[in-house]
């Protein structure tokens, strides 16, 4: 009988120690606990007239954001340092956890990253928009959202003409492109983004400081190559707005960033059509997961999104899904656009995650946020506040009925900082 027992407890040690000796292996933790986080590019906004002083978060119907709030806990989130300016990439490093006064080079080397660019130590990255310019106004920052195949050959033309040795232009999606130089200075070259111009005469925003002439050169020539391009000519007919110039802003090096399994102790992966979120998710190791029909525009594919969520969390234990249909929409001043994009998200994205997620584990927390408001008023981003909302089925919430810029301030998170809502969610 000792014998028997002495076998069968054997057995249990040697069971035991060759799971620990497989996690240890592959690095897999004990986190049956779920993490969803949904971002709303640029969602939060200020009062308007046209929505008798509320603002498009307040007016949209979203029931299921409203069902986290009250289930969840709430507070508002500062996700860009003092003196930093209010990107994108600086607010989506803040969302992730990393601090951008420490970790932050530039959009330019993220953006690159997500392109398969291996950037030389001797290399600078800029992010370089397809533009129009009309009576040397920054008529639109995205040349109407010109096409990927279209915007494709006018960046290989432009290459072409105009890149050497030192400097190259890499196609991206749609009108966001990357150009890489060779050290001359442009990295300390003061450059300005061109959706924070919109209608303003461009020649006081022109790359200016150290490094510009090269610049400013290139943007000169580009004008000229891209006028008479077929591809414009034809959008002009098609009465479509022309990429009649590039705009070069966004520069950096090459960031290094500790993995978030590291910092965090959780696998995960990223969603987004954007190649700044997804340069930002290689960088620190989450999974890209690409979506079908996700364009970072109005028509982008929100349930596929939601889908592909789910189905990344039967192995995983973070996702992190990125929108951009809402900054779409404020940067055009479009208020109709941006309450659809929010009410789509809602429906689309937000509903189906909390419609399935039980079915795949009993324990989850559910956050939604913008990563930094994108007001209509000004068409460009902002470092004010957003709103935040965490649901977790094993918590209670602070009884907040609704998620929007004003009630998030009544909830028991209190006002956050940058990292600390990674840490809050994550690590409690």
């Amino acid at each position: 009988m000792f014998t028997v027992m002495w076998i069968v407890k054997t057995k249990s040690i040697l069971i035991f120690s060759v799971k620990l000796i497989v996690k240890q292996i592959y690095n897999i933790g004990d986190h049956p606990m779920k993490y969803i986080v949904i971002v709303g590019d640029g969602m939060a906004d200020y009062p308007l007239e046209e929505l008798n002083g509320k603002s498009p978060l307040q007016v949209a119907n979203k029931p299921n954001m409203d069902y986290i709030a009250l289930k969840g806990r709430n507070g508002t989130l500062r996700t860009i340092p003092d003196k930093m300016q209010p990107g994108s990439d600086i607010a989506n490093l803040s969302v992730l956890g990393y601090d951008p006064l420490k970790y932050y080079t530039g959009r330019g080397p993220i953006e690159a990253v997500s392109l398969g660019i291996n950037l030389r130590k001797d290399e600078t990255a800029f992010r370089c928009n397809l533009v129009t310019l009309e009576n040397k106004r920054m008529k639109d920052y995205s040349a109407g959202h010109i096409s990927n195949g279209e915007a494709k050959k006018l960046i290989e033309t432009i290459n072409i003409k105009l890149g050497s040795s030192s400097i190259k232009f890499y196609n991206g999606v749609s009108y966001r492109h990357i150009l890489v130089i060779v050290n001359k200075g442009t990295e300390k070259t003061k450059c300005t983004p061109p959706h924070d111009i919109t209608d303003q005469l461009i020649d006081p925003f022109l790359p200016s400081g150290e490094g510009s002439e090269i610049l400013l050169e290139l943007v000169r020539k580009s004008q000229e190559i891209l006028k008479n391009h077929p591809i414009n000519i034809k959008r002009i007919q098609e009465g479509k707005r022309p990429a009649n110039s590039i705009w070069p802003w966004g520069q950096g090096k090459k960031p290094n960033l500790q993995s978030f399994q590291e910092k965090f102790g959780v696998r995960g992966a990223i969603i987004s059509a954007v190649d700044l979120i997804k340069g930002i998710g290689i960088l620190i190791g989450l999974k890209i997961i690409q979506v079908p029909g996700a364009t970072g525009y109005y028509e982008t594919n929100y349930t596929g999104k939601a889908e592909y969520a789910l189905k990344s969390l039967k192995n995983g234990d973070f996702i992190y899904i990125h929108v951009e249909a809402p900054d779409e929409a404020s940067h055009a001043g479009d208020i109709e656009n941006k309450i659809k994009a929010i009410e789509n998200i809602d429906e689309k994205v937000v509903g189906k995650i909390l419609n399935k997620i039980s079915d795949l584990s009993n324990d989850y927390k559910i956050a939604i946020l913008p990563d930094h408001p994108t007001p209509i008023k000004i068409k460009t981003h902002t470092n004010d506040p957003v709103p935040v909302a965490i649901y977790s089925n094993k918590e209670e919430g602070d009884k907040v009925s609704r998620f929007d810029e004003l009630s998030a301030k009544q909830g028991s998170l209190g006002p956050l900082e940058g990292e600390q809502f990674m840490n809050l969610l994550i690590k409690n």
